[in-house]
């Protein structure tokens, strides 16, 4: 009689209930062995190691247990893997058909002591197939069910596990606020508000000795304590966890725990973080932020989005209407086209002046002692880069002439040092006139009222052109001038007419008070008639 070893393998999916005495492993493996004392008379002998993996899915096969009874298998020590049910072994069919492979190669088997079917013939297996199929099927329905139920948890503002953040603890289905690392996710936060670059914030956090969570593992092992890297800095920023709620597959739900952090001022971070990912690839890495992107908005409604061309190697940003990007085939007069730089400067102007003022502490706050206003005075009196007071900015509104601009409640309280409800929501708003001047292509923007700047290069051509008209006058034709001047014909026709401007006119021209409009350009395509009295009704609506 031939001799059959046999090996029982046992498997649970949950860690649930085997720190009992007798528990689900324990029971599979009495079916096993009584399954094969009932088989003593066909030669079956039970082998005395224990293959059981506690605690381990059977949708895969990097079970330790399952690996070593293989090793067993192929090593010629089993003849016949013993299971309760064929799931117990596996969920998966392609899993299913690997071990198969590998059991016929050793010319080895397999039975399961509650479901009675003989894999030698080909009924057998295609039993074993349907089983197996339906037992992966139960597996993937289950995971949908948990995957359905963890949604809904979310939907409902649920904690559902995992790794618990940085500032909370786990309290069952919600979190419950650590007040110490509390106090760090408030640090980092205002660092941020206040360096605006996570390099610069991870510079700040490292000399504040800020650390990440010290957790003691199961085996006694210490991880973490360690200074705050800038991938977990960035994780901690973007992460909704601290506004309050509760993130699920792109989708944000209000969750039922504490935030740490202020929602409008998570929001703000938020803005901050996108506007330092819009880098532009420069020549040599180097990185140029458009500061007010996606808060910038003309008179229609329509967002102003950085823009950015080249000329001579340079790169020039520019902010314009979003609709001049989403149709390029429609020419779009009314929409606006700014150099970035100068805009930027003009608006961290105006915030600067409105946080300048003498009584800019006591009109921005409420409800404060006079000591704390004496300080945020002392501190609003210390100048600032342009772009902290641009990362103040919440929205700005670009009519011809005029600008108003929203600053953010929550920057503004990082600023002052103070909570949102002692900021004035009234000082919020600021209305300020500027005047845009254009030479050419050049457009120049200035607070008020224009500076005046004389136009040199209509100047020169005004001055060549009554050259002209003398050479003319003494009967020198178009055609010599234009070899002489090294120009065309057509040239020197277009800026003829510039010698027969009023004395008015020029008389403003040479001093710089024209109006903004009239240049060389504007003369030269727009015409305009020679008698000096119809000139200025043309030249007034500029």
């Amino acid at each position: 009689m031939r001799r059959i070893r046999c090996a029982i393998y046992t498997r649970k999916s949950s860690e649930d209930g085997l720190e009992q005495d007798f528990n689900s492993l324990d029971a599979q493996r009495e079916a096993c062995e009584a399954y094969i004392a009932s088989q003593k008379h066909e030669g079956w002998e039970l082998v005395p190691e224990h293959f059981d993996d506690g605690g381990i899915s059977g949708g895969h096969l990097d079970r330790p247990a399952l690996q070593q009874l293989m090793q067993a298998v192929g090593e010629k020590r089993v003849d016949q893997i013993v299971v309760y049910k064929i799931d117990r072994l596996t969920r998966s069919l392609t899993d299913f058909a690997r071990l198969v492979d590998r059991l016929d190669a050793v010319e080895a088997s397999f039975v399961s002591v509650t479901q009675a079917f003989n894999t030698a013939t080909s009924m057998g297996r295609l039993t074993l197939n349907m089983l197996l199929s339906f037992a992966q099927f139960e597996r993937e329905v289950t995971a949908e069910r948990i995957r359905d139920k963890i949604a809904a948890s979310k939907r409902k503002g649920l904690w559902m596990g995992g790794t618990v953040p940085l500032g909370y603890r786990a309290d069952g289905r919600s979190l419950k606020i650590d007040d110490v690392e509390a106090d760090t996710i408030r640090t980092l936060y205002t660092l941020y508000l206040e360096h605006r670059t996570l390099r610069e914030t991870k510079r700040a956090a490292d000399a504040r000795g800020l650390r990440s969570r010290k957790r003691e593992r199961t085996d006694g092992r210490v991880t973490g304590g360690n200074p705050i890297d800038r991938g977990h800095l960035h994780h901690i920023l973007s992460n909704p966890i601290y506004a309050g709620r509760i993130r699920h597959k792109g989708q944000v739900y209000d969750g039922q725990h504490q935030a740490i952090i202020a929602p409008d001022l998570w929001d703000e971070v938020q803005r901050l973080l996108a506007d330092g990912a819009a880098r532009a690839r420069g020549s040599k890495g180097k990185a140029t932020r458009s500061s007010l992107a996606g808060k910038l908005f003309d008179e229609t409604g329509d967002r102003l989005t950085p823009s950015h061309s080249r000329k001579n190697g340079k790169r020039l940003r520019y902010y314009i209407s979003r609709r001049l990007v989403i149709d390029r085939k429609q020419n779009h007069p009314d929409a606006w086209r700014l150099p970035a730089d100068q805009l930027e400067r003009l608006l961290a102007e105006v915030v600067q002046q409105h946080l300048n003022r003498p009584e800019a502490a006591t009109a921005l706050t409420l409800d404060l002692g006079a000591p704390k206003v004496a300080a945020i005075s002392a501190s609003l009196a210390k100048p600032m880069k342009a772009r902290r007071y641009l990362a103040l900015i919440e929205r700005a509104d670009l009519k011809p002439g005029k600008i108003t601009i929203l600053l953010g409640r929550g920057a503004l309280s990082a600023l002052l040092g103070c909570s949102m409800a002692n900021i004035n929501e009234v000082e919020l708003t600021l209305e300020a006139l500027f005047q845009m001047r254009r030479r050419g292509v050049e457009l120049k923007l200035h607070l008020g009222d224009a500076p005046s700047e004389i136009d040199q290069t209509l100047v020169r051509n005004i001055v060549k052109a009554r050259r002209w008209l003398g050479m003319i006058t003494e009967g020198r034709p178009i055609a010599d001038i234009a070899q002489t001047e090294g120009l065309s014909n057509r040239r020197i026709q277009d800026l003829m007419p510039l010698a027969f401007l009023s004395p008015d006119l020029l008389e403003a021209i040479a001093s710089g008070e024209q109006p903004i409009g009239l240049t060389t350009d504007y003369l030269i395509k727009t015409g305009f008639p020679t008698v000096w009295s119809q000139q200025r009704p043309q030249f007034a609506a500029l």
